[in-house]
């Protein structure tokens, strides 16, 4: 059995009153990959969302760790100073260890001659006592001069205890600039201990700004290979569109060509409640008087007109032969009735009694108020609308 051309109508029909068929119709004719394209475009647009947020935690991290940095940079900068003012003091003491070297060096020269004084001594003793052996008579001079060196060795050995004191001072003083010295030795090696675990955590740090670096650079890389599927997704998407809506455009078209078809076979079953004996016109007949009113752009534009129907109307029955100009299209809209007056207009002009006319399945809100507007008649899914109001306008009355 062919498939006629009021069963695609009633399949049409059929697809608008039940959106589950079209939903099967549509699952049959696309594939499953342009199904599941919405799903994996939400899911793409998510899979963005998500990486924007962790690319912007990864930004705040860094951010904080460039923050830690500059504390790590200031307290390395305070330290260095710290050590500076340490070098400067031991520098100091050494210098000052240094002058008592110095000074021990000379107290010990001072205290080898004492003794080489003292040897002196000794020898002379040992002398005087030869000649005291020797010449009696000088003893009393020897005793006196002996009383004398006693002093003097008295003198010497005074002078040699105080040597000895300052000497034993100096030492303890040594001492405790050496423990002093000892103490400094171990806070400057704690200080090279803590510069040196300062210098690891800063290299430690250095290697995770690194690593984060290296992080960022994936994500970036990931990001924008995540932007080109998506560029290309969407180019797809695009095309997509692009597809339905030339498909969409076609179906239109195939639609409003099915309706000029229908109303031109059934022109009774349309026109007949409005005229008697209701005639498709056709366009070829009139081609002479046509252009001989009209220009031939005008021409070529009444020619586009989608039908021509002739009759007289029903009511009243005195009335005189009208043509009815009509513009056909599954939606109507306000450019169907601009060319519905425009083309009727023409073929006034060429001497026929015209009534503008607009049909099809349904109309915009707009194509009804200038059809009311201009009192254009209106054909809708079998119900005619401002007949009697374009009747009067048109002076078919």
């Amino acid at each position: 059995m062919p498939f006629e051309v009021e069963d695609y109508l009633e399949l049409i029909r059929l697809l608008q009153e039940r959106p589950e068929w079209r939903a099967e119709l549509r699952r049959l004719l696309l594939t499953e990959e342009l199904l599941g394209l919405p799903g994996l475009v939400r899911e793409l647009v998510e899979a963005q969302r998500r990486t924007e947020e962790r690319v912007g935690g990864v930004e705040e991290r860094v951010g904080r760790i460039e923050e830690y940095i500059a504390a790590l940079a200031d307290a390395q900068r305070r330290t260095e100073e710290r050590v500076g003012r340490v070098e400067e003091r031991v520098g100091r003491i050494e210098e000052y260890i240094a002058a008592l070297a110095d000074a021990q060096r000379r107290t010990e020269e001072r205290v080898g001659r004492v003794e080489e004084q003292i040897a002196a001594l000794v020898e002379a003793q040992r002398r005087t006592e030869e000649r005291v052996g020797r010449v009696e008579e000088q003893i009393a001079a020897l005793a006196e001069a002996q009383r004398r060196t006693e002093e003097r060795v008295g003198r010497v050995e005074e002078r040699v205890s105080q040597l000895e004191e300052r000497v034993g001072r100096i030492e303890g003083y040594i001492a405790a600039l050496a423990e002093a010295q000892h103490r400094t030795e171990e806070r400057v090696s704690r200080i090279e201990e803590n510069v040196a675990a300062l210098a690891e955590a800063q290299r430690q740090t250095q290697e995770n700004v690194t690593a984060l670096a290296e992080a960022q650079r994936q994500t970036q890389e990931q990001v924008q290979k995540l932007a080109s599927t998506v560029s290309l997704l969407a180019e797809q998407v695009r095309s997509l569109v692009e597809a339905q809506k030339h498909t969409d455009d076609t179906v239109g078209s195939l639609k409003g060509r099915m309706l000029e078809l229908t109303y031109q076979n059934k022109a009774a079953a349309y026109f007949g409640p409005l005229l008697r004996r209701p005639r498709v016109v056709d366009l070829g007949a009139l081609l002479e008087t046509l252009e001989a009113h009209l220009s031939p752009e005008e021409f070529r534009d009444v020619l586009q007109l989608d039908l021509l129907v002739s009759g007289k109307p029903r009511l009243p029955s005195e009335a005189p032969e009208v043509f009815l100009a009509v513009e056909i299209s599954s939606v109507i809209d306000e450019r169907d009735i601009e060319r519905a007056l425009r083309r009727s207009a023409l073929l006034r002009r060429a001497g026929f009694r015209v009534i503008p006319v607009v049909a099809g399945e349904r109309a915009t809100l707009g194509a009804e108020d200038e059809a009311r507007t201009h009192h254009v008649v209106m054909l809708q899914d079998g119900r005619t609308f401002l007949w009697t109001e374009a009747l009067h306008t048109w002076g078919a009355l």
